[in-house]
Order: structure tokens, then C-alpha cells, then sequence
């Protein structure tokens, strides 16, 4: 009710008397609007103004119970600004009240009274006003008896959605010092699930026994209230998983030896397990074939994929719940497995997320043998998806530290291959990565390789003989002939180079293990001709520039920016300094280039002689 002057504290005072004394005489079916607006609005200013002894006396008083059951909780919003300043004089008063509105009022009411205070954009209340609430919202949700499961779910995402406005520790010491109050709000939390996390429990194992017992069974009405608890708990779990912990750095035992954070995601894993979540069915999902579970929730929305991606980081990563993790799953398996989650971490552009994915990637391929993963595993979507996405973690992530992780575990991924796997591997990775530097990284894997095949008693098909020769095809080509821009494939161009240098003074004419000296006719013809004229190109038109350049710098200029173009593009605007610095360096390129081509061109000439 809007009234029309501001009211007063006496003003106040004398309404709330008012509608107290008029509505004794009612039932609370009986009370009008007029008496509920009335009430709430005389009743917070008094609270208000610091008339919150007379506000208690009336609170108290027996003749006014049924009022106060029916209209108490509207008092909450003034009660609890109260309770949250601390230092308020009428403390004691408030909280004397706001404890006998809990006893007294309906649950459904102060429910929603509870969770509209609990709603706030301001992050520095948000850990105060949880901690105030939790155990007001426990108790009266403990009230609510088998009709809890739906009022739980909604008391778990608006608490969730709350502690997402928290920041993040990312150093140690935040964590310890607990700066954004986050490791209090996990705490408070955990205590608040608790009880309905045993309760779900003790449904779970009471249904499971008198479904043993044949004379027992428990009413479809009882099984669908503990299926919805359940429920709620689960998608707790899983909205916990996806968000506040994927976000987490945890840190290890060593690093932090009391770490709230790492104990709010044991228990997570806890809770799953104790509402019947097999912890391993839940990580190997995408190879196991859960059982059609009832209830409302489509299986894509009851087990998110990011929540178990997480979930999987948490056992393999931080070996949480390890005790109760089962043993006989294999390294193969495991990886197989976890390749689904990696290849979701890996294709997001979150610093976290990535470094997830690649933590997650390591700790699953260390577990493999060297040189055990068949190349049956590459008719897999995921082990060609994950390399992709490694490969622009290592290419265009903006974190050097993140790129050098990535090339690291791209390269402990080579070494878990056998043979024919890695072949087939580097044959899919100089058809798809399109990166000069990527391409280099794969040809040095090739070259190291075929050493490996020339070896004593390491020979093998696919790097030596007909096999290498086809291998060796991809590898010796220039993507647009004589046209190549040299200086955007130099890595390629030079490892190739590098690695036909290798070839032609390891392997003997004689023996052509490798198949070179019958396949360098073809080499010569699609690689190192077209390499030779796209030198000779590239290098007269750079000296051209070059020249143009220093004329036009000597003849001082006007103006202080030049602009030059090589090929079809615009250099960037620079000085003309660092112009003829960037043109020397090119020219200097080709020169090296040059030297190796050269070197090879003599040692073919040798042993042609021979």
C-alpha cells in the first residue's frame, strides 16, 4: 500500500498497534490486503527507526500468532540489513525476532522471503548475506519434509548464481588469505547440503533394500519424491562442476596442504557418489552405455558434457577420489575416454579451459606405453580432433606459456604412437594443418624417425621402401610451385631441406633403404627445381625493392613513412630503417636457403659420380 505522506517512527509505531489489535479478533484466512500492506510497512519502518523491542513484544505476544505466522516473514528484508551491518544496537532484538520468525512463520513463505535477500549484485555482500542465509534456508527447507526437492534445486542455483559473482583466486596466497571469501562461501555450502545429501542417501540404500526384499516395495509417489532429490542434488553437482570448478586452479597438497577449494571438490565427487553416481561410469561415459535413467531430464542435459570433462580434470589430473576410483580400466581405455572431454577443453579460447584440456591430455598419455597406441585409434573422430585443436593452442593462443605446453604434449602424444600410426599420423597432419610451422615440427618427426628405421635391428615398412616414398612425396612440394612465398613456409622449406640433406649422406645408393635415389628424379622435378627458380625470383625482387628503397632514401623524402609492397602485399607502414633492416633480412633468408639447397645439390653430384 502506498501511503500518501512519508510516514514517521510514531506514526509507524501506532499503525503497526492498529492492525495488531484489529486483526486478534481474525482468522488468518481473514486477513485483508490492506491489513498485510498495513503490517509490512509499519512493521519495517519500526524496525528501521530502532523500535525493534516493541516490534519483538509484539512478535512474542501469544494473542498475535496467527498474524505473525501468516504475515511475519514480510519483516525479513529490514531484520536482515540489521543482522548484516553487526555493530547495529538493536541487534539482539532483530536477531531474537528473526529467530522466532523461522519457528513460527510458513516455510513456503520464508523461502521466498530468504531467497529475495539473498539476491545481490554487489559482490561484497554476496559472501556475508550466504553466510547469514545458509542456515535459515536449511532449516526451513528441512521443514518442507518430502515437498523439499524442487525448493532445494531453486535454493541451489540461486546460491550458485550468487557465488559466481565471486572472483577467483589465482595465487596461492589468495586462496590461503581467502580474499574474495570464496573458501568461506564453499564451506558454508558443503554444511548446507549436508543433510539433504544423507537424507537422498538413506532413500538410495532404503530403495535398494526393499527391492531385495520381494514383500517390500516402496509406493511410486515415495520413489519419485527420492528420484527428484536426487535430481536436484545431481544437477547441483553438475552446474558446480562446469562452472565454479572448471574455473578453479586447484592446487596440489604439496603447494597448499589445507586447501578449501580442493575439499569443496572432494566433496562434489563425494556427493555424486553418495546419490548413486558411479564416479567411473560418469567419466568413461562417452565409451560405457549408462542405463536409461527416468525422470525428466534428457541424458545430454543430466550429465553435461563440460560437467564431465571437469569431472574427469578432478580423478586424473588431481587424483581426487582416487580410492574410490577402480584400478582395472587401462591407460588405452582411460585415454580413450578422457579424449572426448580433452577435445571439448581444447576447442574453447579460455586460458583456464585450455589449460585443463592440456593437463588432462599429459596425465592421460602418461600412463600409456611408448609407441603402444595402434592406428585403429585414428579411425576415432576425437584422435583427429584433438590434435586439431592442439594445433591452434600452439599457433594462435596469445599465452606464450600455453603454446609451449601445447607443442610439448602434441609432441608426448607422437611418442605414445606405434609405427604405423605415427606414418598415418604424419600423413593426416601435412594434409590438414596448413602451418608452415606445425608442418616443419612433423617433418622433423619424419626425419627422426627414419634414423630411428636405419638403425640396427629397428627396420620397419613404413619408414624405409615404398611406404616412406609416398610419405616422402607429401613432404618434397612446394604448396604453389616456383610462386611459393618462401619466407611464409621457411620452416617447412627448411626442415625439408634438411631432412633430403639427411637422406642423400645416410642412406648409401647401393642399399636405397629409403627409396630416395629412385625417387629423386621425381624430387628434383617437384621441389628442388621450383625451389631453385623461386629463389631466383624471390631474391631479384627483394633486391629490387632494396635498391628502390635506399634510392628513395637518399634523396631524402619528405615523407618519414614509406610504404613497399613485395609480391601482392603491402608490407607494414615503417620507417625506411627498419624497411631496409626487413629487406636485408629477407635477402638474408634466401641466402641461407640457399647454402643448404646448394650443399644438397653437391652431395647428390658426389654420389652420382660414384
Amino acid at each position: 500500500m502506498k501511503t500518501a505522506h512519508p510516514m514517521t517512527a510514531g506514526m509507524a509505531m501506532e499503525q503497526l498497534s492498529d492492525v495488531v489489535q484489529r486483526c486478534q479478533a481474525l482468522a488468518d484466512d481473514r486477513y485483508t490486503t490492506e491489513d498485510h500492506d498495513v503490517f509490512t510497512i509499519a512493521g519495517r519502518m519500526c524496525i528501521e527507526e530502532g523500535n525493534s523491542a516493541q516490534v519483538l513484544s509484539i512478535v512474542l505476544d501469544e494473542k498475535n500468532q496467527d498474524m505473525v505466522r501468516c504475515m511475519g516473514w514480510n519483516l525479513l528484508s529490514p531484520l536482515i540489513q540489521v543482522l548484516l551491518k553487526k555493530e547495529d544496537k538493536n541487534l539482539p532484538q532483530c536477531l531474537a525476532i528473526f529467530n522466532h520468525l523461522l519457528e513460527t512463520c510458513r516455510p513456503k513463505e520464508l523461502l521466498i522471503g530468504l531467497l529475495e535477500q539473498l539476491e545481490h549484485d554487489d559482490p561484497d555482500t554476496v559472501a556475508e548475506s550466504l553466510h547469514l542465509l545458509l542456515n535459515p534456508l536449511q532449516k526451513v527447507l528441512l521443514c518442507l519434509g518430502s515437498r523439499k526437492a524442487s525448493s532445494l534445486g531453486m535454493t541451489l542455483s540461486s546460491v550458485l548464481d550468487q557465488m559466481a559473482k565471486l572472483p577467483i583466486p589465482q595465487t596461492k596466497e589468495q586462496e590461503e588469505d581467502d580474499v574474495f571469501s570464496l573458501s568461506r562461501c564453499c564451506n558454508d555450502l558443503i554444511g548446507f547440503v549436508r543433510p539433504f545429501v544423507l537424507e537422498a542417501e538413506q532413500n538410495l540404500l532404503s530403495s535398494e533394500t526393499q527391492s531385495v526384499n520381494s514383500n517390500k516395495t516402496a509406493s511410486e509417489q515415495d520413489r519419485e519424491k527420492e528420484d527428484e532429490l536426487r535430481t536436484e542434488l545431481l544437477k547441483y553437482c553438475m552446474k558446480t562442476l562446469s562452472h565454479l570448478l572448471l574455473e578453479v586452479q586447484l592446487r596440489d597438497p604439496d603447494t597448499l596442504p589445507l586447501s578449501p577449494l580442493r575439499t569443496f571438490a572432494t566433496e562434489i565427487l563425494s556427493t555424486l557418489s553418495a546419490i548413486g553416481e558411479s564416479l567411473s561410469s560418469l567419466v568413461f561415459q562417452p565409451l560405457l552405455k549408462r542405463k536409461q535413467v527416468p525422470g525428466f531430464l534428457e541424458e545430454e542435459v543430466r550429465y553435461p558434457k563440460k560437467s564431465l570433462a571437469s569431472l574427469a580434470h578432478l580423478v586424473f589430473v588431481h587424483h581426487l577420489a582416487a580410492d574410490t576410483f577402480p584400478s582395472v580400466f587401462s591407460p588405452v581405455f582411460c585415454l580413450r575416454a578422457n579424449m572426448e572431454h580433452i577435445s571439448l577443453l581444447l576447442s574453447r579460447t579460455e586460458d583456464y579451459m585450455l589449460q585443463k584440456g592440456l593437463d588432462l591430455y599429459e596425465k592421460s598419455l602418461v600412463r600409456v606405453e611408448d609407441g603402444s597406441l595402434s592406428a585403429a585409434l585414428l579411425e576415432i573422430k576425437t584422435f583427429l580432433t584433438v590434435p586439431q585443436n592442439l594445433v591452434k593452442v600452439m599457433t594462435i593462443c596469445p599465452k606464450h606459456d600455453l603454446r609451449t605446453e601445447g607443442l610439448r604434449v602434441f609432441q608426448l602424444s607422437i611418442y605414445k604412437f606405434d609405427t604405423e600410426a605415427k606414418y598415418r599420423f604424419f600423413q593426416y597432419m601435412l594434409r590438414t594443418s596448413h602451418h608452415s610451422g606445425v608442418e616443419g615440427f612433423i617433418i622433423k618427426n619424419i626425419k627422426n624417425q627414419i634414423n630411428f628405421a636405419l638403425q640396427s635391428g629397428n627396420s620397419n615398412i613404413w619408414f624405409e621402401g615404398v611406404h616412406l616414398v609416398l610419405l616422402l612425396r607429401m613432404v618434397f612440394s612446394l604448396p604453389d610451385g616456383p610462386e611459393t612465398d618462401l619466407l611464409h613456409y621457411l620452416d617447412r622449406i627448411m626442415e625439408s631441406l634438411n631432412l633430403l640433406r639427411y637422406l642423400v649422406i645416410r642412406d648409401k645408393i647401393t642399399e636405397n633403404q629409403t627409396g630416395i635415389w629412385t625417387e629423386l628424379y621425381k624430387i628434383q622435378d617437384t621441389f628442388t627445381k621450383p625451389l631453385r627458380v623461386g629463389l631466383n625470383m624471390s631474391r631479384a625482387h627483394y633486391e629490387r625493392e632494396l635498391h628502390s628503397t635506399m634510392e628513395t632514401t637518399k634523396k631524402k623524402v619528405k615523407e618519414s613513412v614509406l610504404s613497399v609492397s613485395v609480391g601482392d602485399e603491402k608490407l607494414p607502414n615503417m620507417t625506411s630503417e627498419s624497411q631496409i633492416q626487413a629487406l636485408h633480412s629477407a635477402l638474408h633468408t634466401f641466402d641461407m636457403i640457399e647454402s643448404v639447397l646448394v650443399r644438397i645439390e653437391e652431395l647428390i653430384e658426389v654420389k652420382d659420380d660414384l
